[in-house]
């Protein structure tokens, strides 16, 4: 409950996967069903890159600010784009530059959300909560709980609607954390079993991503699609990239992933280091 991601808002990582979240939100708004969206962790949802812990580490520079600069995104990335640009200028004063504030995936998923769809998050931070709270404070179709985001999963599942997204995306404070989503994602299946679940996950050492992979592989029954991208080689100790594991990806989704993934490599590569991949776990 220490972890701050401020410290990081507006990275490779939040930029890959918001764009993800992105793809799959849209891919959901092709029926017209109602779906509802589900946070786990959803953080304060706005993040102030002008602020002490933000500035400290400027990791935006290789992330937002790197993408915001390329020419010719592809759409689902303008889809994107398009929510960072409508927090800036609902919150920018002139004075400021014209990337100041960077939203989190609560406020990327309100942004492509529709009037019938709903969002739920939560958040164990005390001070983050408050925040996120402040944000959603008029919104009817939103409920922000303070809450451990798995206790989460258990307590909003299934949704009334009978469609939905669950995003997990915990802090890795935890050097068990890989083993409780490993544990956890089975009795929420149980609960939800045709839910889209996206789960981001650090990649820092091989083993225990693979680890992870082979626990899903082994007690998770639907299928699972996973989506790394890489800036450097295998360095020990060192965030390398980062992934999400989709369970129960849409209809062509891999494929419409085609043209993003390396778009994204290309935009935010060091030096041509790393690279991307989507694949089948089962």
């Amino acid at each position: 409950m220490n972890y701050r991601h401020a410290y990081h808002a507006g990275n490779f990582a939040d930029v890959i996967k918001h764009v993800i979240l992105t793809a799959l939100l849209t891919a959901m708004s092709q029926k017209k069903t109602p779906f509802c969206y589900i946070d786990t962790h959803a953080g304060p949802g706005c993040y102030d890159l002008f602020s002490a812990l933000s500035s400290k580490t400027k990791e935006y520079e290789g992330g937002i600010e790197k993408i915001i600069r390329q020419d010719k995104p592809p759409p689902l990335v303008k889809r994107y784009l398009s929510a960072v640009h409508t927090i800036n200028n609902q919150l920018t004063h002139s004075r400021f530059s014209s990337l100041r504030y960077y939203p989190g995936s609560p406020l990327i998923a309100q942004s492509l959300l529709r009037p019938t769809d709903r969002l739920v998050a939560c958040e164990l931070h005390p001070e983050e909560y408050r925040q996120l709270r402040s944000l959603f404070l008029n919104n009817k179709l939103a409920a922000v709980h303070h809450m451990d985001g798995f206790l989460g999963l258990k307590a909003f599942l299934p949704p009334a609607e009978r469609r939905g997204v669950i995003l997990i995306d915990p802090p890795y404070e935890d050097p068990d954390e890989f083993t409780r989503l490993a544990r956890t994602l089975p009795l929420a299946l149980k609960r939800f079993e045709t839910g889209i679940y996206a789960i981001w996950y650090p990649l820092k050492e091989k083993a225990s991503v693979q680890r992870f992979y082979q626990s899903l592989s082994q007690h998770v029954l639907p299928s699972i699609l996973a989506i790394e991208l890489t800036l450097f080689p295998d360095l020990p100790h060192h965030l390398n990239g980062c992934g999400l594991a989709v369970i129960n990806p849409p209809w062509q989704f891999e494929q419409s992933l085609n043209d993003v993934l390396p778009w994204l490599w290309n935009a935010l590569t060091i030096n041509h280091q790393g690279g991307f991949k989507a694949f089948l776990l089962k």
